[in-house]
């Protein structure tokens, strides 16, 4: 008998729902919330708000395009966190909502563990394109940035995370201060595109293990600039896409440079990536070189699973539903863990 899971994502500004059947996916809705543009960064209680709003809707579609009726779904799964609170609140509490209607079970999912599963999300029923176990995966996004050994679909164990920002943090805040707006990672990467990787110089943190850190990293480039102002007001302007390119090419070194250490300490050269850092071609393109250097099998999402998307959570549902794993009506969310 078929699966079929129904996936709700609401951990910070996206509010999406999913279908997936036996790890096919049916349909994959997204609404965003533009309204944090204006502010240079999500406020949380406009968010849970534009999430109570969208929800209902999202969700109504996304059984629409899947082309089922609410009630062949065989569960409902929500993420519990991390995230901001309030919009955990509204995805969670619509779980638990449908789950009582249409009496079928309810399952939680983690975040972080989602955005590593969206890996196995099938496209079509002949898609077997996914990472053998066990593999190393760089989950990097605007929170978090971690390197994670997955051993199967529920073991999985962080061995290397940022002790202060995560990579997506520093591109916003470095876009911020050049006054490019929010967010600022996906304009780095494009004006990266038409510049210079080796124009400037930004220091490199000296951590032990694999552990990530990116302050040193945002307090030499606001450096920079300050003393290049100093000599020419128009330094940035003049200089922003070598700024960009050199500050791209200094994070994805940074995260490289672990995740080679991990590789060969731990002897595995299956590697992935995944979070909303993972849609940047600058890392696509060391994922690339590295594995041809280095022989590593790679596998990076489609643009589509990179960013916040329901379609990891429901995957994510999907093998929680195989071990029967649900949760119950008292279920609350959580704004910060560790897988």
């Amino acid at each position: 008998m078929s699966i079929t899971i129904l996936g709700i994502e609401s951990s910070c500004d996206d509010t999406s729902a999913s279908v997936i059947r036996d790890c096919v996916m049916l349909s994959n809705v997204i609404a965003g919330q533009a309204v944090h543009e204006a502010y240079g960064g999500v406020v949380p209680e406009l968010a849970s708000r534009a999430h109570q709003q969208n929800i209902i809707p999202v969700v109504a579609e996304a059984l629409k395009r899947a082309d089922i009726d609410k009630s062949e779904v065989s569960a409902v799964a929500f993420t519990r966190g991390p995230g901001l609170m309030g919009s955990l609140l509204v995805g969670t509490s619509f779980a638990k909502g449908l789950s009582a209607s249409l009496e079928i079970p309810m399952i939680a999912v983690n975040h972080l563990q989602a955005h590593v599963l969206a890996h196995f999300i099938k496209q079509t029923p002949e898609d077997t394109r996914h990472p053998s176990f066990p593999f190393l995966c760089l989950l990097v996004s605007g929170g978090n940035s971690q390197i994670i050994k997955v051993n199967t679909y529920d073991d999985m164990e962080v061995i290397g995370q940022t002790i202060d920002d995560a990579a997506g943090e520093a591109f916003d805040k470095c876009a911020k201060v050049m006054g490019l707006g929010y967010p600022g990672g996906p304009v780095v990467n494009k004006l990266a595109n038409e510049g210079n990787p080796k124009a400037f110089t930004f220091s490199k943190p000296r951590m032990a293990g694999y552990d990530y850190s990116f302050s040193g990293l945002k307090t030499s480039f606001l450096y920079t600039l300050r003393d290049r102002l100093k000599e020419d007001a128009d330094f940035i302007e003049k200089n922003k896409q070598d700024l960009c390119a050199s500050l791209q090419a200094t994070v994805v070194d940074i995260l490289m440079d672990k995740l080679l250490k991990a590789s060969k300490d731990l002897k595995i050269k299956e590697i992935a990536v995944a979070g909303g850092v993972s849609a940047n071609t600058g890392l696509r393109e060391a994922f690339h070189n590295y594995a041809e250097r280095y022989g590593w099998a790679i596998h990076i999402p489609p643009f589509a699973f990179t960013t916040d998307n329901a379609a990891m959570v429901a995957i994510s549902g999907y093998y929680k539903y195989v071990k029967q794993e649900f949760c119950t009506m008292d279920t609350v969310p959580f704004s910060r863990v560790v897988i």
